[in-house]
């Protein structure tokens, strides 16, 4: 049979770069309110509050021209702002910056394409 290390090393990847992950996405608006989250681990609910609500000031309060990764806690943050949402990731320490605001491209992208200029509405 096979093992799920042989699929990892026949794929290429060491098993740290296997492990990274994200841990959440949110998707707020500038005024602050909350239009979707995705959590990645079992979070209480008392925990998840409490880190939006935390993320959503220091994002916010962030001046235009400054850059979209952050360190926090021990994590990485990295947003965009699409019209007035805003799409922000947290991912772990080896997680590359770049690849996650790709995702987050993609992903407006994907949602534009869906609904149709997501990042403009009913916020």
């Amino acid at each position: 049979g096979r093992t799920g290390s042989g699929c990892r090393a026949r794929l290429g990847r060491p098993a740290a770069a296997a492990a990274a992950m994200m841990r959440f996405m949110l998707l707020f608006s500038r005024q602050g309110k909350l239009r979707l989250q995705k959590w990645y681990l079992a979070t209480s609910e008392k925990d998840k509050k409490k880190t939006v609500r935390e993320l959503m000031q220091v994002v916010l309060a962030r001046k235009p021209k400054m850059c979209s990764f952050l360190e926090w806690r021990d994590l990485k943050v990295v947003y965009k702002r699409y019209a007035s949402l805003y799409f922000c990731c947290a991912v772990e320490g080896q997680d590359n910056e770049l690849i996650t605001l790709e995702l987050i491209h993609r992903y407006v992208e994907l949602l534009d394409k869906y609904f149709g200029s997501v990042s403009a509405k009913g916020c």
